[in-house]
């Protein structure tokens, strides 16, 4: 089994920044694909950013230019940098990651979801 363990939401002014964390722990063989999702009040869960394990990111429209994943393979970490915050923002965000344990299973984890709130 794998725990992801997520950090550093809160509650921010509109302009400000955060940054979140999430640590992979458990039967891991390799991650690939770490990936930020966020869900707003009465609204379908939306992915944010993905990063793959040689490092190629993509970003929804609504974040380009203000949030930047990164990750840390030997950490198992994965990070998001949210600069330039909107009230629109506002969402629990998850990540969500690939592994593959010491038999060569893949499967996909989500974490338990870190609240970030934005106010105007």
């Amino acid at each position: 089994q794998v725990q992801l363990v997520e950090s550093g939401g809160g509650l921010v002014q509109a302009g400000g920044s955060l940054r979140l964390s999430c640590v992979a722990s458990g039967s891991i063989w390799r991650i690939d694909r770490m990936a930020w999702y966020r869900q707003a009040p009465g609204k379908q869960r939306e992915l944010v950013a993905t990063i793959t394990s040689g490092g190629s990111t993509d970003y929804a429209d609504s974040v380009k230019g203000r949030f930047t994943i990164s990750r840390d393979n030997a950490k198992n970490a994965v990070y998001l940098q949210m600069n330039s915050l909107k009230p629109e923002d506002t969402a629990v965000y998850y990540c969500n990651v690939d592994v593959t344990n010491y038999s060569f299973l893949k499967s996909n984890y989500w974490g338990q979801g870190t609240q970030v709130t934005v106010s105007s």
